[in-house]
């Protein structure tokens, strides 16, 4: 099993939107996924409709180390595709987190419980620094980190998320090494010169530093996302095809090229996905 955070310190990137899109090609292709919803403005949690609601969600996992499976995973419309819930209405996990002796590997110790059921696990974060965010991370195979090609997601990339980086690597010390972080340019427009000098000046000041990694694919500003959203659909199922007359490819193809590039031992599956994938295509 894998485990993945969709992380940034900066709210509004679009991490929710990676996670969930990715999460429902992945599951598309056969694959079982579980996406576990760490914001505390729970858009995850009601991107797609459930066809079953457990009864408890992540507070129950994270205050009372519950780890029965029934009483967590609720399941979505998406076939292989399930969903612990944001519960946390008062806010009071972070507290608690904050003075637990195990605050910040909580999660950590308590995800190998769905290792027999699920392949991916990819977690939707708050765009804040927090003891939730830096416990996602310590839990995590690897960190992907949206960052819109705009001056001010730049700068707060370089304050916020890479900081947080940094600060959690002494675990290195305790046997818990921070995962690799890739930074993926999210909403890139078709035209903007201005965009483009910040996604190539992204693209040189990672070049080579160690741990960080941008992204080949990217995704571009796309309206079918929006409108997947409203459907409560990943974006792959709305538009398999580029539309006439656009350059930017086809929602199915960017989030295949994404997919193929975060887990290439499940390529082949990927490119099998189609926009009817959902309604009996493949099965893993």
């Amino acid at each position: 099993m894998l485990v993945i955070s969709v992380i940034s310190t900066k709210g509004g990137v679009g991490k929710t939107t990676v996670a969930a899109n990715l999460g429902g090609l992945i599951a598309d292709a056969g694959l079982r996924v579980l996406l576990i919803d760490l914001d505390m403005q729970p858009t995850l949690s009601s991107y797609y409709q459930l066809v079953h609601r457990a009864p408890s969600g992540i507070y129950e996992l994270l205050a009372f180390n519950e780890r029965n499976l029934t009483a967590l995973a609720s399941r979505t419309v998406i076939e292989r595709l399930d969903v612990i819930l944001s519960n946390d209405g008062h806010r009071q996990l972070n507290t608690l987190l904050l003075h637990a002796p195990d605050g910040r590997l909580r999660l950590r110790n308590l995800l190998p419980v769905f290792g027999p059921h699920y392949d991916l696990v990819l977690i939707d974060t708050q765009g804040a620094r927090s003891v939730m965010l830096e416990m996602s991370v310590l839990a995590s195979d690897l960190c992907v980190s949206p960052v819109t090609p705009e001056i001010l997601s730049a700068r707060e990339l370089r304050r916020g998320t890479l900081q947080l980086m940094e600060d959690i690597a002494p675990y290195s010390q305790f046997g818990v090494s921070p995962p690799p972080l890739h930074l993926l340019i999210n909403r890139m427009p078709a035209v903007s010169t201005n965009a483009r000098l910040i996604q190539q000046t992204l693209r040189q000041l990672f070049q080579e530093q160690p741990g960080i990694q941008i992204l080949r694919s990217e995704v571009p500003a796309n309206e079918a996302i929006h409108r997947a959203a409203v459907l409560g659909l990943p974006v792959h199922r709305v538009e398999a095809r580029r539309p006439s007359g656009r350059v930017a490819p086809a929602a199915l193809e960017v989030m295949q090229e994404l997919a193929s590039e975060l887990f290439p031992q499940w390529q082949e599956l990927f490119n099998r996905v189609t926009s009817k994938s959902g309604r009996g295509g493949i099965h893993g």
